[in-house]
């Protein structure tokens, strides 16, 4: 068998076996298959798709290329989450030591920004000391330990997704159903999670911009989810504009504080508090979402839950100095708010160019090994149906140039709709698919 007859294969629409695709990702994975064959493979199942057989196998094959764990000597249930890619999406900061205060383990391995989308590990890299590459032995020990733990990927878990998550967000192939979902799901099923709660973003900030599509790779990874003994619900949610007001690793970072402090936005607070309940359901610790929800307030209200936040930094390395109230993490040399151009009601933010202008700031990869500027970013003063002045505070921009701060300026102004009436109230959460 050859990488190129794979390639053509699927390039010419055809379904591969699962011996097909296991060739090619162990293939991969040792090394056998250059980054330029896997780039065109890729490619063509951007464009080809795959059976929802191929999808079932990809993931096995990805979650088999390393160790997997077993985590029930840790706890008898452990729940993870992981969001499909979105803007401003800082939702796992807030819900895993908000998930943990309630007495439920959450370990989870994630993942770095793709494309226009932030990646939580860059994230929790703006505080410093933290430490993101965790062995299975500390994953394990600290999950016991402290009841919650997010790493990325190591050498020993699904390193096939490893190398294919950096060499999709510098090739053009993120936004495949199947890429994605083989992606999401091979990390969960190595890292041995009991229950999965998957937020799959809907919009313009997001990989899938239809309910419909956002529906299809939800039941896609419900059903993987299922065909591998894991409990799995999947929360579908509104990504036309970005969750919250902060977009960048250090200012997403501050947001999802504020929120643990009991001062975050709206709309992050909610879509938390619904992502956590599903959490709480599954993992045997509440009945329903109503009983869930009121343990989630209680843990955030007193406290347990930023407590909760402070153990797990520590016990990764990370400086609680840096994350006082204010905190101290680096911040941009340039910090510049820009107000509105016109009075009315915010009618719309375009998700995506506000992500593609945090890119182009530097707190996203334009090439594979790209450095992230943790401090720049974008924070957005007013949202969807805000009414505004000429000349109120719309957004701010945290750069490290005059260059970089103009482009995003035009790029962000650009990104905004207005109205002269306010419009309907947006939908936050579609739907939960269990």
């Amino acid at each position: 068998m050859k990488a190129v007859d794979v390639i053509i294969k699927k390039r010419d629409g055809h379904a591969l076996s699962r011996q097909e695709i296991d060739f090619f990702i162990q293939g991969y994975t040792r090394g056998n298959i250059p980054d330029y064959q896997a780039a065109a493979w890729a490619m063509a199942v951007l464009w080809r798709g795959m059976t929802r057989q191929e999808t079932v196998d990809l993931t096995l094959s990805m979650a088999q290329s390393g160790a997997t764990m077993d985590l029930h000597d840790v706890a008898a249930v452990v729940v993870d989450k992981h969001s499909t890619g979105g803007v401003g999406d800082k939702t796992t900061i807030v819900v895993a030591p908000l998930v943990a205060a309630c007495g439920l383990p959450v370990g989870k391995m994630s993942g770095r920004g793709l494309g226009f989308s932030g990646g939580t590990l860059d994230k929790l890299e703006a505080i410093p000391g933290y430490d993101t590459a965790l062995s299975v032995e500390r994953f394990k020990a600290q999950l016991r330990q402290i009841g919650v733990v997010v790493s990325g990927q190591t050498c020993e878990l699904a390193p096939a997704d490893g190398k294919l998550y950096a060499l999709r967000d510098v090739t053009g192939t993120v936004p495949s159903l199947p890429l994605i979902a083989s992606s999401i799901m091979s990390k969960k099923i190595a890292a041995g999670a009991d229950a999965i709660v998957l937020d799959v973003k809907v919009g313009r900030g997001a990989f899938m911009t239809t309910l419909d599509d956002a529906t299809s790779l939800a039941q896609t990874m419900v059903d993987i989810g299922k065909g591998v003994g894991r409990r799995v619900s999947a929360v579908l949610s509104d990504m036309d504009q970005p969750l919250g007001r902060a977009v960048g690793n250090a200012l997403e970072v501050v947001e999802a504080l504020d929120t643990l402090r009991g001062r975050g936005p709206a709309d992050l607070v909610e879509h938390c508090l619904v992502t956590g309940a599903e959490m709480l359901v599954l993992g045997g610790v509440a009945e329903d979402p109503a009983s869930a929800r009121r343990l989630l307030v209680d843990a955030l209200q007193s406290g347990r839950a930023l407590s909760k936040f402070n153990d797990w930094v520590v016990a990764q390395g990370g400086s609680l100095s840096a994350l006082g109230d204010p905190p101290t993490m680096q911040a941009a040399p340039i910090i510049r708010t820009v107000g509105a151009p016109r009075s009315g009601f915010v009618a719309s933010i375009d998700a995506m160019a506000v992500g593609l202008a945090a890119v182009e700031l530097g707190a996203g990869r334009s090439q594979k090994g790209d450095k992230i500027d943790h401090a720049v970013g974008v924070v957005l003063e007013a949202k969807v149906g805000n009414e505004m002045r000429v000349g109120d505070a719309l957004f701010s921009v945290h750069a490290n140039g005059e260059a970089a701060f103009e482009r995003a300026r035009a790029r962000l102004s650009a990104a905004y709709g207005w109205s002269d009436r306010r419009g309907p109230e947006r939908t936050l959460v579609y739907g939960v698919l269990r």
